[in-house]
């Protein structure tokens, strides 16, 4: 990400998709379900996958709440 967009970032809510049946009351960004994912497969995060589950969690969010 360039520095021209890293303010746009924090203007706008993430986007919130509703998952009825899939998500049991709570909310989950997609950089933490990627991150379970890929956990489950074995997968260790590094440095970099925490700063992408960061960002990817601030843009989208699962749920299953109008």
């Amino acid at each position: 990400m360039n520095d021209a967009n890293k303010g746009n970032d924090l203007e706008h809510p993430p986007h919130t998709v509703r998952l009825p049946g899939f998500i049991i009351d709570e909310e989950i960004g997609l950089g933490d379900a990627i991150k379970r994912a890929t956990s489950y497969f074995g997968l260790k995060p590094c440095g970099s996958c925490e700063q992408r589950a960061t960002a990817l969690n601030r843009w989208m969010v699962f749920t299953n709440q109008r």
